[in-house]
């Protein structure tokens, strides 16, 4: 009679516990990150009465027989089902599309988190603002002038350098592309104004010097008299200012001695071939690069006393190329500068983050540079962390070590920025188990009525 009331018992404590679970997965419903717990049961000791026994020759086998005394809580497990994603719009707001967890650090002790819901601290320093802990990852390196993320390297904190100056970088190359009128008309020797200008193409292109100003590159083209497919083209760096600029021209490493080349279409209207003014010609193959220079004004002169002279490279296209090339077709001439690599003075305004982690800063001189990239983590038995609170994870005894690296590997899921993950918890799954929670623990407390109603018949036996 006893073991039925202590088997009653048993089972109202531990449906009490899963009632707590259930009670702190609903209070975590709106919980970003959080993982919902599931409780476990299984049956306790039973005690036997009777053993069993092998058949004989006589008579068949018997089976034993048992009285559990009870049951208890086997586990408590957290169950990291993908939970929804929400668009938040904020670029800091994170979201993990797939396994892994960020990695934040609080002096020497490292944290894991699905609540991706980060901010910049005053200092710049990429941090979940609710506890303060800083998000790890790996800051980019500059190697031979371009920002590199070595994801090997022990991770550090994030640090976003707002307001950052992007000091001005001189333009080093020019693509320049452009189409040729072949019904341009001669000028004529004694030609009036109007026969130059009819019979003249003129472009521009912006570049920078190395203080961060802006020059236009002027260039004129005019047909050459005693040849029917040749242009003969003039360079100038800032065509209209007061004092002009001492401009260059060459084919190959150095520059020319004047700001003139000539270029010479084939019966395509391709390019053929480009002469400098030294009567250097280009090779029948290839891209045509002019190394172009100009003083640059205001400067200091260099040590010996010669202007100081800088120096880009203006890209023509390749000989023979109607995609890649300039052209002569009869049509209307047009021109295309489609890169130029240099800009002026910039400051950090924004920046993103892309599905691999990597923060590209956003400069109010167009220009990007990467900042660094956010590290992810990964665990053999990941449902071995320990909760830790401020919905954190640490590391125990059988979760196995963190496999940090960069998402997309080693089985990590991708990062989406401006999302938010939010609770994997069900309320229709989570109601109805407390329904059944709820009968569990009303049938459990019968138990011990019912028992101790035989009891109290048992003890009026004597009246």
């Amino acid at each position: 009679m006893m073991r039925s009331l202590y088997s009653g018992v048993s089972g109202l404590q531990n449906h009490q516990t899963r009632m707590d679970v259930i009670g702190n997965n609903i209070s975590n419903v709106n919980t970003i990150g959080f993982k919902r717990g599931r409780v476990n049961f299984q049956d306790m000791i039973s005690q036997q009465i009777g053993g069993s026994a092998r058949p004989t020759e006589e008579k068949g086998g018997v089976n034993p027989k048992e009285i559990g005394l009870g049951m208890s809580v086997a586990a408590i497990d957290t169950v990291f089902t993908q939970g929804s994603l929400q668009s938040t719009g904020i670029t800091t707001d994170i979201a993990i599309n797939g396994n892994g967890f960020f990695v934040l650090k609080d002096a020497d002790e490292t944290y894991y988190t699905r609540a991706g819901a980060f901010g910049v601290d005053s200092e710049g320093t990429l941090v979940n603002p609710a506890n303060g802990l800083r998000v790890q990852g790996w800051m980019a390196e500059n190697v031979n002038g371009v920002s590199m993320v070595n994801t090997s390297a022990t991770p550090t904190d994030i640090t976003i350098p707002v307001g950052q100056k992007d000091p001005p970088k001189a333009t080093e190359n020019v693509h320049y592309f452009c189409n040729l009128d072949k019904n341009t008309p001669l000028i004529p020797a004694n030609a009036t104004p109007d026969q130059i200008t009819a019979g003249t193409w003129q472009t521009s292109v912006v570049i920078y010097d190395s203080f961060g100003n802006k020059h236009i590159v002027g260039m004129n083209y005019q047909r050459v008299p005693e040849t029917t497919n040749e242009w003969e083209v003039t360079v100038t760096v800032d065509p209209d200012a007061e004092t002009p600029t001492d401009t260059r021209v060459g084919l190959g490493t150095t520059d020319g001695m004047t700001n003139t080349y000539r270029l010479a279409f084939d019966n395509y209207g391709l390019l053929a071939s480009v002469t400098d003014s030294s009567g250097n010609v280009t090779n029948p193959e290839g891209e045509i690069v002019l190394q172009t220079s100009f003083t640059v004004p205001d400067s200091n002169n260099n040590p010996d006393g010669t202007p100081y002279r800088q120096n880009f490279n203006l890209n023509l296209g390749t000989i023979g190329s109607e995609k890649n090339g300039t052209t002569q077709a009869a049509s209307k001439s047009t021109n295309k500068a489609d890169y130029q690599d240099g800009y002026g003075l910039g400051y950090l305004d924004t920046f993103k983050i892309d599905g691999t982690g990597l923060i590209t800063g956003v400069y109010s001189n167009g220009s990007t540079r990467t900042i660094g990239q956010i590290a992810m983590a990964s665990f053999t038995n990941q449902g071995g962390l320990e909760k830790h609170g401020d919905t954190t994870f640490m590391e125990s005894t059988n979760s196995g070590m963190a496999n940090i690296g960069e998402s997309g590997t080693a089985g990590k899921g991708s990062l989406i920025s401006g999302t938010l993950e939010m609770s994997n918890v069900d309320l229709s799954e989570q109601l109805t188990d407390m329904i059944v929670t709820q009968r569990g623990f009303e049938s459990n407390a019968k138990t011990i009525t019912t028992s101790d109603s035989m009891l109290e018949t048992i003890l009026s036996l004597k009246r």
